[in-house]
């Protein structure tokens, strides 16, 4: 790492700037925003050595005493005026704390490259709503697929930096990868492909699968994946990185030549060891740049002859017997061609990759993506985010209703006020690293093995949540409060918020949030860090307000910390509200401003654009709880704390005079102020619980009502089918009833000859009737019978009758009367017989 101190002299490139240091030394760092401030201020500057592909982001860090500068920069930008819009966003973010937002959610990333691809992606500026709505969508998916359990998007096991590198080499030809790049490669390309088919399984299972984990699994389902060459790649690399023996017959004969030429080496070794050990008490054998020699004591002599190679007098001598000279020259033969032969072999499976190099690139930028995506899931996941509703306050005309705005996650929709319209609904939510933080002092208190009870009461004194309920008509919230009230924790969990959701990370709520996107987020908060030190306080406000003013546009978030402060309070009230009436009128969407100065609380009652809310204060344990009470203005409470604090009641009775009874009588409209909206919250509290456990009873009586609907309609089914297979049971009685009877008939009834020629002549007469012949053609077929009936009927029955036939057995049906000759025409089943009156009974 170099360092040197800048004073003067500074020229400026397209993009590259030269500082010209006191020493005869030059520097280039290539961020040109920092150009407008290192002529005029002192500047140290670190610069750290990084690979040159990489030089162009996060490659410098500056430590000045003048100016704040973003610790992560970017690619230079063209233009002065950008230059300063980029520091001014840079310098918010930094007081943010985003950096340490930023690298905790890049640990969560599984590669380096991944990493560092998080980082650059949540620190750029450039994201537009659209944009932001589809990494909140990838955010989504990626949190489906952690749920689901079978789509695990873990990169661990593979080395992006080799599969990187190995791609460079096989590109420029001449000299192929290495075996470490090409199971790297292998790594990857498998990875990618387990990854498609559990996909492909999840999608077999339930195909509505592939739309929950869109985009993702298009961006895994468009990856081409050449599996054969991992395979062949498997074939001949071990998974040490090492060449197989296998990969080709000249490597095998090659590493048994070095591994017979060691062994005989060794026991030459030996023996010259055991026949020296007689006379010397040091000898031991060395390997020198692949020779294998014997070094020995300084001053000692040896029996055989060697090549003196080295003297020492800390090592010893080391000398190479001359009868190993032959052996070592040929082992350095035989590792020759075992180094040929592996050049060899890796070159055949860089000559097989060069057809696939494309494809594999774009797989390697797919699982970068694919890791910068599961980084926000797995932090969203861990720290139990939840996904915000993101909007976009242009579309909304100037108003807003939770019905009708931009939302990915439409079923949100049924956990928001209906009865009012919000610019920003953020209830309960956290500081992310207050609440990293916490965790953290658990993990360490369980870790070093503290008592329970510490434990315990470490793990209730969980941060506190803050609400955050602001009207679409409000563009100005004035928060007021006792010091290390939580007012400037306030101001960053919605900054914090704010980029979060524009980030596609979900917001630390416990319920669902609803926030416009911001273009961009500025803040002036009164850190030491965030101050030029080259300047007073109020300068510095001044200042860094200033430029905010200028650079904020209609969709910006502007964060205020003790708007005001640093100079006379009387002109710091005044120069305070000037300006949050400017941001009112023409400035930001939505700017929130902490102050003591009381002034400003009366904004709210001249200008609808103006909302009130105060930190609440404990007064009977005299300590804030970080709560936010909306709607009220802050009071004042030294004089009372100082009362209870044991101050002489001379001075407190003395200050309360000198206050002024004014200033006591509104301390007190605001204390019933207060008092009717804790009141009213209390109230509103129990209405919700109400108004839930309705909710709940109306769910389990529609729940009811369709379990009985449901047991109606199944007894109606279950009663069908048991009529349905009682008549089905009785059909078959009466079936089987009819087949016994027709079979008792006919074994009671066997016809003669003359009645099988009548079925045969009845048969031919049915045939022409339905044929429509005349009934003269008719009768001529008719056959009769002679048979004596068993009763005799007096008197003609009538056309439709029905008569009992006696030859048969059966009734039969009248057809036609013949009253000369006293003759009826019958039909009986299929028969139809020409009958005198004697041979029918009576009916």
């Amino acid at each position: 790492m170099l360092s040197a101190t800048a004073t003067a002299g500074v020229v400026f490139g397209s993009n590259w700037i030269t500082l010209l240091t006191t020493p005869t030394r030059l520097l280039y760092f290539c961020h040109s925003a920092a150009a407008a401030a290192v002529s005029d201020f002192p500047l140290t500057i670190n610069i750290t050595r990084r690979p040159r592909h990489r030089l162009r982001k996060n490659s410098c860090s500056f430590s000045s005493t003048s100016s704040p500068f973003p610790s992560i920069l970017t690619e230079p930008d063209d233009g002065n005026q950008k230059k300063s819009v980029n520091d001014a966003r840079y310098s918010s973010l930094r007081v943010l704390e985003w950096d340490k937002l930023c690298d905790l959610v890049s640990s969560f990333a599984t590669t380096s490259l991944g990493r560092e691809a998080c980082k650059e992606q949540l620190w750029s500026l450039n994201h537009t709503y659209h944009h932001s709505l589809i990494l909140l969508k990838e955010t989504n998916a990626a949190v489906q697929m952690h749920n689901h359990g079978a789509c695990r998007l873990d990169f661990s096991s593979i080395n992006l930096l080799l599969v990187k590198s190995g791609l460079r080499n096989a590109r420029r030809g001449g000299l192929p990868i290495n075996a470490n790049e090409a199971m790297a490669v292998a790594a990857i390309l498998e990875s990618a492909y387990f990854l498609q088919l559990n996909l492909k399984a999840a999608i077999k299972e339930d195909a509505d699968w592939y739309n929950r984990f869109t985009p993702l699994s298009q961006l895994i389902m468009e990856m081409v994946i050449n599996i054969s060459l991992v395979r062949v790649i498997k074939q001949v690399i071990d998974e040490d990185g090492s060449v197989k023996d296998s990969a080709s017959s000249a490597l095998k004969r090659a590493r048994d030549q070095v591994q017979l030429l060691e062994k005989k080496l060794s026991q030459l070794m030996d023996s010259l060891i055991r026949n020296e050990m007689k006379e010397t008490s040091f000898l031991e054998v060395s390997n020198i740049d692949g020779r294998w020699c014997i070094n020995s004591g300084t001053g000692q002599l040896t029996s055989f002859n060697g090549l003196l190679l080295s003297s020492d007098s800390g090592t010893g001598r080391i000398i190479e017997p001359l009868s190993a000279v032959p052996l070592n020259d040929e082992l350095q033969q035989a590792r020759a061609s075992v180094a040929k032969a592996e050049a060899d072999v890796l070159l055949m499976l860089t000559e097989k990759m060069k057809k696939d190099l494309d494809d594999i690139e774009k797989v390697s930028d797919s699982v970068i993506q694919l890791d910068v995506i599961n980084a926000r899931a797995t932090y969203s996941l861990f720290f139990r985010g939840a996904p915000p509703s993101l909007y976009l306050s242009e579309e909304l005309d100037g108003s807003f209703s939770t019905e009708t705005y931009l939302s990915e996650n439409e079923t949100l929709m049924a956990s928001f006020p209906k009865e009012r319209e919000w610019l920003l609904y953020m209830p309960k939510a956290y500081h992310p690293l207050m609440l990293q933080q916490h965790r953290q002092n658990v993990q360490k208190a369980k870790k070093e093995g503290s008592n329970a009870p510490d434990v315990s009461a470490l793990e209730q004194a969980h941060p506190v949540p803050v609400d955050f309920f602001i009207s679409h008509k409000t563009r100005v919230l004035t928060i007021t409060g006792p010091n290390t009230g939580g007012k400037t924790i306030c101001l960053k969990t919605v900054g914090l918020a704010a980029m979060m959701a524009k980030s596609g990370l979900h917001v630390l709520s416990s319920e669902s949030v609803k926030i416009p996107w911001f273009d961009s987020v500025f803040a002036d908060i009164g850190d030491e860090q965030s101050l030029s030190q080259s300047l007073s306080t109020f300068s510095g406000h001044l200042k860094q307000i200033s430029d905010i003013r200028s650079q904020s546009t209609s969709q910006s978030l502007v964060l205020l910390d003790e708007v005001g402060a640093g100079t006379n309070p009387l002109e710091g009230a005044a120069l305070g509200m000037s300006l949050l009436e400017s941001f009112a009128d023409s400035g930001a969407l939505l700017t929130i401003a902490t102050t003591h100065h009381g002034e400003l609380k009366s904004l709210k009652y001249s200008n609808d654009a103006f909302e009130n809310a105060c930190m609440e204060f404990d007064e009977v344990n005299l300590k804030p709880t970080y709560k936010i009470l909306w709607g009220v203005p802050g009071r004042s409470n030294a004089i009372n704390i100082s009362e209870k604090l044991g101050l002489p009641s001379v001075v407190v009775s003395n200050a309360r005079e000198l206050h002024g009874a004014a200033s006591a009588e509104i301390n007190e409209v605001i204390i019933d102020m207060e008092r009717f909206k804790q009141d009213s919250q209390e109230l509103l509290h129990e209405a919700r619980h109400h108004l839930m456990l309705s909710k709940n009873l109306h769910e389990k009586l529609k729940l009811a009502r369709r379990k009985i609907k449901e047991h109606g309609t199944e007894q109606r089914y279950r009663k069908m089918r048991q009529i349905s297979e009682a008549a089905s049971m009785a059909r078959s009685i009466l079936h089987k009833k009819v087949r016994q009877l027709r079979a008792h008939a006919t074994q009671t009834f066997q016809p003669t000859a003359d009645q099988k020629q009548l079925s045969t002549s009845d048969s031919r007469f049915t045939a022409e009737a339905k044929n429509g012949r005349p009934t003269e053609s008719m009768s001529t077929s008719v056959v009769e019978i002679n048979k004596q009936p068993s009763a005799a009927m007096t008197e003609l029955p009538e056309v439709g009758d029905m008569v009992q036939v006696s030859s048969l057995g059966r009734k039969a049906t009248v057809l036609r009367v013949d009253r000369s000759k006293e003759e009826i025409l019958v039909q009986a089943g299929n028969m139809k017989l020409k009958l005198k009156l004697a041979e029918i009974g009576v009916k």
